[in-house]
């Protein structure tokens, strides 16, 4: 195994500075598009794509990104591959890592994650496990740091509904940055305490920040600058749908929560998005919106991720 990779399966798995640097060279990378301009860091190099869990956005970000940067993406689904054959995933982890240069990953169980990098002799990225979302994270940042003319940390960050892995990912950046963070989460679902109490340990160190879980998304959602949700069923949990339906009436994201936020709040969802379930209609195309503007910049954040996990790895296993 290459001991001097590094993986990015959490946002920690990056300093504050090193997260906070992807925000300017997703800009630059996004004006470079934008200008037509071509931006082949990558040259020569291939992502070997695992998804085990379905996939839009992480999927063609991610293809996207590595033919802009000047590289190739290689896709494998568990249909037309040995992973749907019960190949272990560590075995796939050395094969990859003999062909390429970087992996991603978009499973279910973050342990699954954790074994294909611990196999890996080459960089791992994580497109999103159960229990963490690294890359929509620092998307949903960077599309503050652009309406917010570059300044995140002084905003207050509000989270209504599942303290899913969205939740989970929001906690680790408010202790690397220091962000005041407040989840409105129904009883029994609130997010891991373990990053909870490991977030607020940094914040305690960094001495700015909070963090507070409450059940009350009026609560969470008063003098908000950003407010962001997600869907209550995630891909997994279609069993659960209906008793979700029920747990979460009155954690839906409208124009009256929203009367409760800042004077010009920016409202995020990561998609897909249940319209009348955690979203309005209304709120998610109207103007207070950004949520189309985040999507797009799965991209450029995908671009700058792949710099920096893919620019200096090497395949082969020597």
């Amino acid at each position: 195994m290459n001991r001097s990779k590094r993986d990015f399966l959490r946002l920690d798995d990056l300093t504050a500075a090193e997260l906070m640097a992807l925000l300017p060279r997703a800009a630059e990378l996004k004006a470079a598009r934008n200008r037509g301009q071509p931006t082949h860091t990558l040259a020569g190099r291939v992502l070997g794509m695992v998804f085990e869990k379905a996939s839009t956005r992480t999927r063609v970000s991610f293809e996207v990104g590595m033919v802009e940067l000047g590289g190739h993406a290689v896709y494998l689904a568990p249909q037309g591959s040995q992973i749907g054959r019960g190949e272990p995933i560590e075995d796939t982890a050395r094969v990859l890592g003999g062909y390429c240069h970087g992996i991603l990953i978009r499973t279910f169980g973050h342990q699954r994650a954790a074994d294909l990098a611990n196999a890996s002799p080459v960089p791992v990225i994580n497109g999103l496990t159960d229990a963490v979302h690294p890359c929509q994270v620092v998307a949903d940042l960077f599309t503050v740091y652009e309406l917010r003319s570059g300044d995140v940390s002084a905003a207050r960050y509000a989270w209504i509904g599942d303290g899913n892995n969205m939740a989970n990912s929001w906690i680790v950046a408010a202790g690397m940055l220091g962000l005041d963070l407040a989840l409105a989460c129904p009883a029994g679902f609130e997010p891991d305490p373990g990053i909870v109490e490991q977030a607020r340990g940094r914040q305690a160190a960094l001495g700015r920040g909070s963090i507070t879980v409450v059940d009350d998304p009026k609560a969470a959602a008063s003098g908000a600058d950003v407010i962001s949700t997600d869907v209550w069923a995630s891909m997994g949990q279609e069993d659960e749908a209906e008793a979700r339906r029920r747990a979460f009436a009155g954690y839906r994201v409208d124009d009256d929560l929203l009367g409760l936020a800042g004077p010009e709040p920016i409202v995020l969802h990561c998609l897909p998005a249940h319209r009348g379930e955690e979203i309005t209609h209304e709120v998610l195309e109207g103007p207070r919106s950004a949520v189309w503007r985040q999507a797009e910049n799965r991209l450029h954040v995908q671009k700058a991720i792949l710099e920096r996990f893919l620019s200096v790895s090497r395949p082969g296993h020597g």
